[in-house]
């Protein structure tokens, strides 16, 4: 048996690779911290399964069309149906600096809000796929009946990590500046196969929260 040392090449595409290990990480993204300022329910929305047309996606009001598909989509939903809203942790896998640059551009601050729309199919499914575990939209809690309409929110908070290439990720963290929002690791990171189990990913993400720009919270 020939062994790879590159499991890159034997996949489409590198998003393709860092997609598939994503499916394989927890609802609730690895590191997060538990905080009062976060007192809802988190989800893995992307990666789903093949037919990625019934998972959750980001979009502008009144736009349709234009869609924002991340590679990683965790969405936390606010506990209280009087004050629904959504905040959610991206990832993307940048293969290149011009994709880094055109990713980068999707999430930059803007006056515009952002939202996030749950597909009907996707609320009536479980988060476990089995018949014998409650529907995503009963354990959102924000939906009183079965849903006939998809859940459209308003974005919160928006946080995103993304995945560079080794020498891409040096150059960056040598000479640039991250946004408040934005979060860097090297591409290897995503592509292992135990990278929710990683400690270092684990501690940056838990640094992904509205919580870590508090000296302390009053609660």
């Amino acid at each position: 048996m020939i062994q790879v040392d590159r499991p890159e090449l034997t996949y489409r595409s590198l998003d393709d690779l860092v997609r598939r290990r994503l499916r394989t990480w927890p609802q609730r993204p690895p590191g997060a911290i538990e905080t009062p300022k976060q007192r809802g329910v988190w989800m893995r929305a992307r990666p789903g399964e093949a037919d990625t047309s019934t998972h959750p996606f980001l979009r502008l009001p009144g736009s349709n069309r234009l869609r924002t598909l991340p590679d990683g989509l965790w969405l936390h939903f606010s506990p209280d149906p009087a004050d629904a809203f959504c905040d959610i942790l991206c990832i993307e896998a940048c293969s290149t600096l011009q994709n880094l640059l055109d990713k980068r551009s999707r999430f930059a601050p803007s006056t515009n809000s952002l939202l996030v729309v749950c597909p009907v199919p996707w609320l009536l499914a479980s988060q476990d796929n089995r018949a014998t575990s409650p529907p995503r939209w009963k354990t959102i809690r924000l939906m009183k009946e079965e849903p006939t309409t998809p859940l459209v929110l308003p974005v919160r908070d928006v946080r995103v990590l993304y995945g560079l290439k080794q020498r891409q990720y040096d150059g960056f963290a040598r000479t640039q500046m991250p946004q408040a929002h934005e979060y860097f690791c090297p591409m290897d990171a995503l592509t292992d196969e135990d990278g929710h189990s990683n400690p270092a990913m684990q501690a940056l993400i838990s640094r992904a929260s509205g919580a870590a720009n508090f000296m302390r919270l009053p609660w």
